[in-house]
C-alpha cells in the first residue's frame, strides 16, 4: 500500500504543474476572444447609431498600453538578481545546505524581496524627478 502512495504524488505533481499553464493560456484565448467579440460589437454600434467622429475615436481608441506598465524592467531585475546574490553569498558564508537548512531559502527570499525595495525606491525617486522636471502650463 505504501508503494502506490509513493507514486501517485509524483504523478499528481506532474499533472498539476502542466495543468497550470494549460489552463492559463486557454483563459488567455477566452479573454482575447471575449474581447475581439466587444471591440467588433462596439464598432457594429458606432455605424449603426451614426455617432459622430470624435465620440466614435474615444469608444475605439485602444488605451495606451505602456500606462500600467513598469517603465524600469532592467532595474528591477537587476535588483532581484543582486539580491538574489547577496542572500546567495550570505548563505555560503554561513555554510547553509539546501537540502536542509531552511533558513537557506528565507535568506534567499529575503535577498530577493530587499531587491525588490531597493527597486521599488529608486524607480519612486526616478518619477518624482521626471514629474518635477515637465515644465508648468499654468502660470
Amino acid at each position: 500500500m505504501m508503494h502506490d502512495t509513493a507514486l501517485l504524488i509524483p504523478i499528481f505533481a506532474v499533472v498539476l504543474s502542466l495543468s497550470i499553464p494549460i489552463v492559463a493560456i486557454i483563459a488567455g484565448i477566452i479573454s482575447h476572444v471575449k474581447k475581439n467579440n466587444n471591440d467588433r460589437e462596439i464598432r457594429r454600434l458606432i455605424i449603426e447609431n451614426h455617432v459622430d467622429k470624435e465620440t466614435a475615436k474615444y469608444l475605439v481608441e485602444e488605451p495606451d498600453k505602456k500606462q500600467g506598465s513598469n517603465p524600469y524592467p532592467a532595474l528591477r531585475w537587476g535588483c532581484v538578481l543582486i539580491g538574489l546574490g547577496l542572500g546567495a553569498l550570505i548563505n555560503f558564508a554561513l555554510n547553509l545546505d539546501a537540502k536542509h537548512d531552511i533558513y537557506f531559502w528565507i535568506l534567499l527570499a529575503f535577498g530577493c524581496g530587499l531587491g525588490l525595495l531597493v527597486s521599488f525606491l529608486i524607480e519612486y525617486k526616478l518619477q518624482k524627478r521626471a514629474g518635477n522636471e515637465q515644465p508648468n502650463d499654468v502660470e
